[in-house]
């Protein structure tokens, strides 16, 4: 199992909750840092670039394909949040993926260009001035994903706790995710078995709206999970709410690998 993390995030992280409870349970499982995120290499440091992230997740195949107790023709992929998102678009061509889970999955293109109160192309040509500015100067700019502290977040007029937690990402890499979808082609493309893990309290991040999507696109929708109660966030690492959705990715993964 290779287990693509949510955006932003080190694999001590959401990562580790969910890959220590699947190795527990028998099912190997791989985290590792991004390229340009926490232990990994990759410069400039903090970039989020989808594209490489999914390159990620093939590049984990070939490297658990090469030990000597796995299966290649086992072995599926669980993405969490942005995770989510990238663990689907990589499945669409990498078919050495069996299965797909997914919790609280995230269509990032479609969140950041949600984002964006004069649009995507606006947002874009201010981004081109910035990079020509860094380009210049040599300094790069790092930017929350979201506020954070409360009063922050309150002052953006944003109450929801889903919006209060969240690390840093360097600026540059915004404009390779307004051009992204992690769902492009996935209803031509991606046959793998899919599981979905909702949170039922829908928030502001978006994730219930994008898991739903994903699972009326997909053409070969398996399990769909809402667990009632935890909000995005709490599905990170809430045991309650991790251990529910790690006994139903156990199932599905045990039938279908």
């Amino acid at each position: 199992m290779v287990l693509s993390t949510p955006g932003s995030s080190v694999k001590e992280q959401i990562g580790a909750n969910y890959a220590s409870r699947l190795a527990a349970r028998g099912i190997a499982t791989l985290v590792f840092d991004p390229a340009h995120q926490g232990q990994s290499g990759g410069e400039p440091r903090d970039l989020e670039d989808p594209y490489r992230r999914g390159e990620d997740i093939s590049y984990a195949i070939d490297a658990l394909s090469t030990l000597p107790d796995i299966d290649p023709e086992r072995i599926g992929v669980l993405g969490i949040c942005a995770g989510g998102g990238y663990a689907v678009h990589t499945a669409r061509t990498d078919h050495r993926i069996r299965a797909v889970g997914t919790v609280v999955p995230g269509n990032m293109g479609t969140s950041f260009r949600g984002f964006q109160a004069d649009g995507p192309a606006a947002a874009l040509d201010g981004m081109a001035d910035a990079r020509i500015e860094e380009t210049r100067t040599g300094e790069v700019t790092r930017v929350n994903w979201l506020p954070d502290t409360l009063e922050d977040a309150a002052a953006a007029g944003l109450t929801d706790i889903d919006t209060t937690q969240a690390n840093r990402r360097l600026s540059r890499g915004d404009s390779l995710l307004l051009g992204y979808d992690a769902y492009h082609l996935v209803d031509q493309l991606m046959t793998q078995p899919l599981q979905v893990i909702l949170a039922g309290r829908i928030g502001n991040t978006g994730s219930y709206e994008s898991g739903m999507q994903l699972w009326k696109l997909a053409p070969n929708p398996v399990d769909l999970m809402v667990i009632e109660g935890a909000g995005h966030y709490e599905m990170y690492d809430e045991p309650e709410y991790v251990d529910a959705a790690v006994d139903r990715l156990v199932n599905f993964y045990s039938d279908r690998l």
